[in-house]
């Protein structure tokens, strides 16, 4: 049996930090939450977490009460993605997670020896791999060279700092299947209109993972102390845009078979619709031989469960 840990979580009040702070909690474990707002904190994660307010990671390290008896630190800040790409949101995205990790990596190194945390989960994305074909992906896949494959490669550099004070694992996290928020939810729309369908061609992989998922990965990376380095969190399934948007449609009962162009979806959203109009075909292989058994292996029972579709 896994002793209860004291655990940090950064971006504890986002859709997947709450639901890892939730799990934890509710396994037995302590949780210490970072927060830029203590009562916007409380509000969202309520009070089974203990709150330290760390405004801005650009500015200095977290406090280090919150840091004192840690066992490990999941670290989950960053800047929506899943919004227009305007200059200033591209590098808002990008210093979020290079300056977030690299401040809580200082925090670690600057506690004594004996009294630092074993374990850093630190996020990542599936887009450090940059667009691909239709090849499988591992994670032995390079990075790539588009603007996301640059953040996410500065963003584990940073974690990757830790390695030798810490075991360090990078959770390579597809596009995420959550009630609210993400690319999903800039999808629905048009699909409950009526007038969604494959994006440009719709043959390009569309890496995707459920939220219990990935809430499971992370806690089995937290549990296994045979996991590290880079861990692909996606579904052992992905699809097609073409079929993504047939199961989509066939969830919400609407027609599906209208071809959304490019250039529609860029004049919407800028470069954020390169999540949608490119693709990759990442496969799990660390965590499957880990023997994680996913909750959510195909894609139609899991949207269902996150529209409230069964």
């Amino acid at each position: 049996m896994i002793r209860p840990m004291r655990v940090l979580l950064t971006g504890a009040t986002g859709t997947i930090g709450s639901a890892i702070a939730g799990a934890l909690s509710a396994r037995g474990d302590d949780v210490v939450a970072l927060v830029r707002d203590a009562r916007r904190g409380r509000e969202r994660l309520g009070a089974g977490a203990e709150l330290h307010e760390w405004p801005d990671a650009s500015l200095g390290p977290p406090p280090a009460a919150a840091l004192a008896g840690a066992d490990a630190v999941v670290h989950m800040l960053g800047e929506e993605i899943a919004q227009r790409w305007s200059a200033r949101t591209r590098r808002a995205i990008r210093e979020s997670r290079a300056a977030g990790t690299r401040a809580v990596v200082a925090a670690l190194a600057a506690l004594p020896e004996g009294e630092r945390p074993r374990t850093l989960v630190s996020q990542s994305a599936v887009g450090y791999y940059g667009p691909s074909d239709d090849r499988p992906i591992d994670e032995s896949g390079p990075a790539g060279e588009d603007f996301l494959a640059g953040v996410v490669e500065a963003w584990e550099r940073e974690a990757r700092v830790a390695e030798p004070i810490a075991r360090v694992v990078r959770t390579r996290t597809g596009v995420v299947l959550a009630p609210s928020g993400g690319a999903l939810a800039k999808m629905l729309p048009f699909f409950r209109l009526g007038i969604g369908g494959p994006v440009a061609g719709g043959r390009q992989f569309f890496s995707w993972v459920h939220l219990d998922d990935v809430v499971g990965a992370v806690l089995r990376c937290l549990d296994d102390a045979e996991i590290d380095g880079a861990v692909n969190v996606t579904a052992p399934v992905p699809v097609t845009n073409a079929e993504l948007s047939r199961v989509l449609g066939r969830v919400l009962r609407r027609p599906a078979i209208l071809p959304v162009p490019e250039i529609a979806l860029r004049a919407l959203y800028g470069g954020m619709a390169s999540i949608v109009t490119t693709g990759q075909r990442v496969l799990p292989a660390r965590l499957e031989r880990a023997g994680y058994e996913f909750r959510f292996p195909e894609l139609e029972p899991a949207l269902r469960d996150v529209l409230g579709r069964g």
